[in-house]
């Protein structure tokens, strides 16, 4: 999870940096492994940027192959969902390549980005159903079952912003929008999607007290989503105020995304793990 978050972040550094063209070919940088004397800092963040996608990638097929042998004495669906996130890592890996032979092409950067918040909400899910899934789980109290659709409600709305956020970087809309009026319908939806987003996040703050007792984990998650929330639109705030012109608020504000999605993606698996509560009983009037 640690080198996926960072491959997303690294991703939005080297668009922010303009350094995504910085090796002209793939999957070599400049013919080789290692592009040695051409090391710059925009070489090197696309280079790194490929090497922890590598890192991920054989990481992913680790873990397909061991879950796929020992299907047996593993959960259900941790097969399942471990060739699912394989098979997102070789349609990252595509789009990745298509993004430098195709010089940067919107739509095509824009996938990219939806393809690796896919996977980071996949794997964080993973992640929590084999906590819950341990060798002597201790008993959870139900959940309410108006837990689960407020939570896919909220990792929606924080995905679309993302993926507004990523027209905004491959289009460079915003940059356009601040120097010549060009393209500011974009930022402005991007503007107009993050308040209802930020709104029902911080929402769950105060409806994790509902929870049963035991639910720790979800009520200091809920804190957690509400802290980066509130940095994040900060961050914004920061970034347009700079005018875009410091690159590394930039990058914070895309690095704090990318942990939202992972602990939206996170609480969302936990709550699939967990019961939900009973049905109220249906009482027969005769």
């Amino acid at each position: 999870m640690v080198a996926l978050v960072a491959l997303v972040v690294i991703g939005g550094a080297t668009r922010v940096m303009q350094a995504g063209l910085a090796c002209p070919d793939w999957p070599l940088c400049y013919g080789s492994l290692l592009p040695g004397g051409r090391f710059n800092l925009q070489v090197f963040l696309e280079w790194f940027h490929r090497l922890d996608a590598f890192v991920v990638g054989v990481a992913m097929l680790v873990l397909a192959a061991s879950s796929v042998l020992a299907r047996r004495s593993l959960p259900a669906w941790l097969p399942l969902a471990s060739l699912a996130s394989l098979v997102l890592v070789a349609v990252q890996g595509g789009l990745g390549a298509l993004t430098v032979t195709r010089l940067l092409a919107a739509p095509l950067v824009t996938a990219h980005l939806a393809t690796a918040l896919t996977l980071v909400v996949l794997l964080s899910g993973v992640h929590q159903g084999l906590v819950l899934a341990g060798p002597a789980p201790a008993p959870a109290p139900a959940l309410p079952r108006w837990l689960l659709p407020l939570l896919a409600l909220a990792l929606a709305l924080v995905f679309g912003q993302c993926l507004l956020g990523g027209s905004l970087a491959s289009t460079w809309a915003a940059e356009r929008c601040l120097t010549d009026g060009d393209g500011c319908q974009l930022l402005w939806r991007h503007r107009l999607v993050a308040r209802p987003a930020a709104l029902v996040v911080l929402f769950l703050l105060p409806a994790s007290w509902a929870l049963p007792s035991g639910q720790r984990w979800l009520r200091w998650a809920a804190l957690a989503a509400a802290l980066l929330v509130a940095a994040q639109v900060a961050l914004g705030v920061t970034t347009l105020r700079l005018g875009l012109t410091v690159p590394a608020v930039t990058i914070a504000h895309q690095a704090v995304a990318a942990l939202l999605v992972a602990l939206l993606g996170a609480s969302l698996g936990r709550c699939l793990a967990l019961p939900p509560a009973p049905a109220p009983p249906v009482l027969l009037h005769g």
